[in-house]
């Protein structure tokens, strides 16, 4: 949900469920704790007679998204250099044998 909405300055919250592909009440859920959590603003409002809510994230939200993206690059990083360095002991070790 989080990344959906870095690429918005808003979204309403249909649009939100339907990219997800959750629930109304599992949007809801998400959107209520990542408030709570200070990452989200709900806003509520209607087009003409129907009620509408809209999502965005806070600067908060855009710096957590940010530093997670981050910390999952830093652990994929760490993965690749893992294999590279088992592909290496394990060629030298076929050329020692």
């Amino acid at each position: 949900m989080m990344a959906f909405l870095a690429g918005c300055a808003e979204a309403e919250f249909a649009a939100v469920r339907d990219y997800c592909q959750v629930s109304d009440a599992s949007v809801s859920r998400i959107a209520t704790a990542l408030e709570e959590a200070g990452y989200l603003r709900i806003r509520k409002g209607a087009v003409g007679r129907r009620p509408r809510t809209w999502l965005s994230l806070t600067p908060a939200g855009r710096t957590a998204l940010t530093r997670h993206l981050a910390a999952l690059q830093a652990i994929a990083d760490a993965a690749r250099e893992a294999g590279a360095g088992a592909e290496a002991e394990a060629q030298a070790s076929g050329r020692d044998g």
